[in-house]
């Protein structure tokens, strides 16, 4: 087989596309205030260009919009952990109550069982279910004190804050003479299709992102509020992560409606609150579904949902957390370069 040069280059992108990925995978432990980092300089990239505009230069541009997001972050972070905080420590003080509580509510459901099966044994099963109840709490605990002691995910945590603001700052500041320069790398007799398979993935992805993270902002927002009005111990911190998560198509929602739900059954002895937190998710996912998603998202990806719902689970397998951060982009980005190629295919003479 004639190796022709066309074929040649097309094995030199796969070689150098295959030991991408192989870097990445050996180097995903450390990757996460990288990426988040990029991410964010993405993200806020179109600010600082409009400080720009009105007369700034690039430098003093980034620090006004960094200086900005710091000054809106800071104080809600302060004020959600506060919340979480007073909300956590009076979950952890009832929680034996609550753990009799459901006991008790579960006893007719036992009852019940036994008059219908009288060969069963209803002692063994309250042992069972205090059982798996203490197990569960202390497998909670116990992953609990790993990630608060444990020295790789303190050394994560620590480069996440300390690494990914440095990141940000670089990246938004550099931006522009960064694109350049990839720009200038680009093999010339390709140029212009690859510039304008960038041009469409950089709109999917800006209108993507930025879409996403307000519709889980909002939502999290929601579920938090909502769940904290019902009363729920540690609706705040249930909620808030319902939304956050929600990026993730259905595993959000379904999160929070079942920890809620357990929660509830435990905490309350009527069933209006119950139904009042179950209303929040209801309503929850009318609004997402009608309102935030359509008209924050739309179809901007342009990939049917269970090809989202694969890639996350795909990068989640590979990658951990940042696999999930970055599967959709990067299905989006396949998913343009895949759209090309059948053009491409349907133009030339192999199709004809």
């Amino acid at each position: 087989m004639v190796v022709t040069k066309k074929n040649r280059n097309v094995m030199i992108w796969l070689i150098i596309l295959l030991l991408f990925g192989a870097a990445v995978y050996v180097l995903r432990s450390v990757l996460m205030p990288f990426v988040a980092g990029i991410i964010i300089g993405y993200l806020l990239d179109p600010w600082a260009s409009k400080f720009e505009k009105l007369g700034m230069n690039r430098t003093w541009a980034t620090i006004l919009t960094m200086f900005l997001l710091v000054l809106v972050l800071v104080p809600t972070l302060v004020a959600l952990f506060g919340v979480i905080d007073n909300q956590l420590g009076h979950f952890l003080s009832v929680l034996p109550e609550y753990m009799s509580a459901l006991i008790k509510k579960i006893e007719p459901l036992i009852v019940s069982l036994q008059e219908r099966f009288p060969a069963m044994e209803a002692d063994k099963i309250r042992e069972a279910i205090r059982g798996n109840m203490g197990n569960a709490l202390r497998m909670a605990g116990n992953l609990l004190r790993k990630l608060v002691s444990g020295g790789f995910a303190l050394m994560n945590i620590l480069s996440l804050i300390l690494i990914t603001p440095v990141v940000a700052f670089y990246m938004l500041r550099d931006w522009k003479p960064f694109v350049k320069k990839v720009d200038d790398l680009l093999p010339k007799h390709s140029k212009k299709n690859i510039e304008k398979q960038a041009k469409e993935i950089d709109g999917i992805l800006s209108s993507f992102i930025r879409g996403q993270l307000s519709v889980c902002v909002l939502l999290g927002t929601f579920y938090a509020v909502g769940l904290y009005l019902v009363g729920l111990d540690l609706g705040v911190l249930v909620g808030f992560i319902a939304g956050i998560i929600s990026f993730i198509p259905y595993v959000g929602s379904i999160f929070g409606f079942v920890v809620s739900l357990g929660i509830a059954f435990a905490q309350f002895d009527s069933l209006m609150p119950i139904a009042q937190v179950v209303g929040v998710f209801m309503i929850g996912q009318f609004i997402e579904g009608n309102f935030l998603t359509p008209n924050l998202v739309g179809d901007s990806v342009g990939l049917h949902p269970v090809w989202i719902m694969f890639a996350l689970l795909a990068g989640g397998v590979l990658l951990g957390f940042l696999g999930l951060m970055v599967a959709v982009p990067v299905a989006a980005i396949i998913g343009v370069i895949v759209r090309h190629a059948i053009d491409n295919y349907k133009e030339s003479s192999l199709y004809k």
